[in-house]
Protein backbone atom coordinates (compact mmCIF):
# COMPACT_ATOMS: atom_id res chain seq x y z
CA UNK A 1 0.00 0.00 0.00
CA UNK A 2 1.41 3.39 -1.00
CA UNK A 3 0.67 6.57 0.91
CA UNK A 4 0.98 10.03 -0.50
CA UNK A 5 2.90 12.37 1.79
CA UNK A 6 3.48 15.75 0.12
CA UNK A 7 5.85 16.86 2.89
CA UNK A 8 8.12 13.85 2.43
CA UNK A 9 8.32 14.53 -1.29
CA UNK A 10 8.95 18.23 -0.63
CA UNK A 11 11.74 17.37 1.82
CA UNK A 12 13.27 14.98 -0.71
CA UNK A 13 13.10 17.60 -3.48
CA UNK A 14 14.57 20.32 -1.24
CA UNK A 15 17.36 17.95 -0.22
CA UNK A 16 18.22 17.23 -3.83
CA UNK A 17 18.14 20.90 -4.85
CA UNK A 18 20.01 22.30 -1.84
CA UNK A 19 22.25 19.33 -1.16
CA UNK A 20 21.04 18.73 2.39
CA UNK A 21 20.21 15.07 1.80
CA UNK A 22 23.86 14.21 1.30
CA UNK A 23 25.20 16.29 4.20
CA UNK A 24 26.11 14.05 7.12
CA UNK A 25 24.12 14.69 10.26
CA UNK A 26 25.92 15.12 13.56
CA UNK A 27 26.70 12.02 15.58
CA UNK A 28 23.92 11.28 18.07
CA UNK A 29 25.36 11.25 21.57
CA UNK A 30 24.46 10.25 25.13
CA UNK A 31 26.38 11.54 28.15
CA UNK A 32 25.87 10.23 31.66
CA UNK A 33 27.62 10.26 35.01
CA UNK A 34 28.08 7.15 37.07
CA UNK A 35 29.96 7.63 40.32
CA UNK A 36 33.21 9.46 39.61
CA UNK A 37 33.12 8.82 35.86
CA UNK A 38 31.43 10.40 32.86
CA UNK A 39 30.49 8.10 29.99
CA UNK A 40 29.89 9.53 26.51
CA UNK A 41 28.50 7.31 23.74
CA UNK A 42 28.42 8.29 20.07
CA UNK A 43 26.39 6.41 17.45
CA UNK A 44 28.79 5.97 14.55
CA UNK A 45 27.63 2.95 12.54
CA UNK A 46 29.72 1.98 9.56
CA UNK A 47 32.71 4.07 10.60
CA UNK A 48 36.04 2.40 9.95
CA UNK A 49 37.91 2.22 13.26
CA UNK A 50 41.08 3.33 11.45
CA UNK A 51 39.42 6.65 10.58
CA UNK A 52 38.44 7.42 14.19
CA UNK A 53 40.34 10.24 15.88
CA UNK A 54 39.71 11.29 19.48
CA UNK A 55 41.74 14.20 20.83
CA UNK A 56 41.64 16.47 23.87
CA UNK A 57 43.28 19.88 23.64
CA UNK A 58 42.80 23.10 25.61
CA UNK A 59 39.67 21.84 27.38
CA UNK A 60 38.01 20.64 24.16
CA UNK A 61 37.38 17.00 23.26
CA UNK A 62 37.14 16.40 19.51
CA UNK A 63 35.78 13.19 17.95
CA UNK A 64 36.23 12.60 14.21
CA UNK A 65 35.44 9.71 11.92
CA UNK A 66 34.67 8.94 8.31
CA UNK A 67 32.22 6.62 6.61
CA UNK A 68 33.15 5.77 3.04
CA UNK A 69 30.99 4.30 0.33
CA UNK A 70 32.34 1.17 -1.31
CA UNK A 71 30.05 1.04 -4.32
CA UNK A 72 30.75 -0.32 -7.78
CA UNK A 73 31.53 2.43 -10.31
CA UNK A 74 28.43 1.69 -12.41
CA UNK A 75 26.06 1.84 -9.39
CA UNK A 76 23.18 4.28 -9.50
CA UNK A 77 21.19 4.94 -6.37
CA UNK A 78 17.43 4.63 -6.25
CA UNK A 79 17.38 5.61 -2.56
CA UNK A 80 20.28 7.11 -0.61
CA UNK A 81 19.49 7.60 3.08
CA UNK A 82 22.78 6.52 4.63
CA UNK A 83 25.08 9.52 4.51
CA UNK A 84 28.77 9.08 3.90
CA UNK A 85 31.57 11.50 4.60
CA UNK A 86 33.40 12.99 7.54
CA UNK A 87 31.83 13.38 10.96
CA UNK A 88 33.09 15.66 13.70
CA UNK A 89 31.83 16.67 17.13
CA UNK A 90 33.39 18.77 19.88
CA UNK A 91 32.66 18.87 23.61
CA UNK A 92 33.97 21.38 26.12
CA UNK A 93 35.56 19.66 29.10
CA UNK A 94 35.51 21.15 32.59
CA UNK A 95 38.63 21.62 34.71
CA UNK A 96 37.56 18.87 37.09
CA UNK A 97 38.08 16.03 34.59
CA UNK A 98 41.16 13.82 34.27
CA UNK A 99 41.92 14.33 30.57
CA UNK A 100 45.03 12.13 30.76
CA UNK A 101 42.93 9.10 31.77
CA UNK A 102 40.24 9.21 29.02
CA UNK A 103 39.68 5.83 27.38
CA UNK A 104 37.92 5.09 24.08
CA UNK A 105 36.28 1.86 22.89
CA UNK A 106 34.53 1.30 19.54
CA UNK A 107 32.20 -1.67 19.33
CA UNK A 108 29.09 -2.46 17.26
CA UNK A 109 28.98 1.05 15.78
CA UNK A 110 29.13 2.83 19.14
CA UNK A 111 32.15 4.83 20.30
CA UNK A 112 32.26 4.90 24.12
CA UNK A 113 34.48 7.40 25.91
CA UNK A 114 35.11 7.06 29.64
CA UNK A 115 36.19 10.29 31.33
CA UNK A 116 37.10 10.08 35.03
CA UNK A 117 36.69 12.98 37.44
CA UNK A 118 40.09 14.30 38.53
CA UNK A 119 41.16 13.46 42.09
CA UNK A 120 41.41 17.15 42.96
CA UNK A 121 37.75 17.68 41.96
CA UNK A 122 36.29 14.81 43.96
CA UNK A 123 34.40 15.73 47.12
CA UNK A 124 36.32 15.18 50.31
CA UNK A 125 35.28 14.84 53.92
CA UNK A 126 37.13 17.18 56.22
CA UNK A 127 37.76 15.88 59.72
CA UNK A 128 36.54 18.19 62.44
CA UNK A 129 38.75 18.26 65.53
CA UNK A 130 38.25 19.95 68.85
CA UNK A 131 40.92 22.42 69.81
CA UNK A 132 42.70 25.52 68.68
CA UNK A 133 44.91 24.53 65.74
CA UNK A 134 44.75 27.82 63.85
CA UNK A 135 44.47 31.39 65.05
CA UNK A 136 41.44 33.51 64.17
CA UNK A 137 41.90 37.24 64.25
CA UNK A 138 39.34 40.00 63.86
CA UNK A 139 39.70 42.06 60.70
CA UNK A 140 37.18 44.89 60.39
CA UNK A 141 34.31 42.85 61.75
CA UNK A 142 35.29 39.65 59.88
CA UNK A 143 37.15 36.63 61.10
CA UNK A 144 40.42 36.05 59.31
CA UNK A 145 42.48 32.87 59.24
CA UNK A 146 46.08 33.89 59.85
CA UNK A 147 47.77 30.49 59.56
CA UNK A 148 49.79 31.13 62.71
CA UNK A 149 49.37 29.52 66.12
CA UNK A 150 47.11 31.33 68.56
CA UNK A 151 48.72 33.21 71.42
CA UNK A 152 46.27 34.78 73.88
CA UNK A 153 49.03 36.33 75.94
CA UNK A 154 49.60 40.08 75.78
CA UNK A 155 53.20 40.90 74.86
CA UNK A 156 55.26 42.25 77.77
CA UNK A 157 56.11 45.44 75.88
CA UNK A 158 52.42 46.23 75.30
CA UNK A 159 51.65 46.14 79.02
CA UNK A 160 54.66 48.32 79.85
CA UNK A 161 53.67 51.05 77.43
CA UNK A 162 50.42 51.78 79.25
Amino acid sequence: MMRFDPFRDFDRLAGEVFGTARTPSPMPMDCLRTGDTFVVRFDMPGIDVESLDVAAENGTLTVRGERRRNDPEDASYLVSERPAGRYSRQLVLGDGLDVEAITADYRDGVLTLTIPVAERAKPRRIEVTRGRDAALESHEGHKMISGQASDDRVPATAGAAR
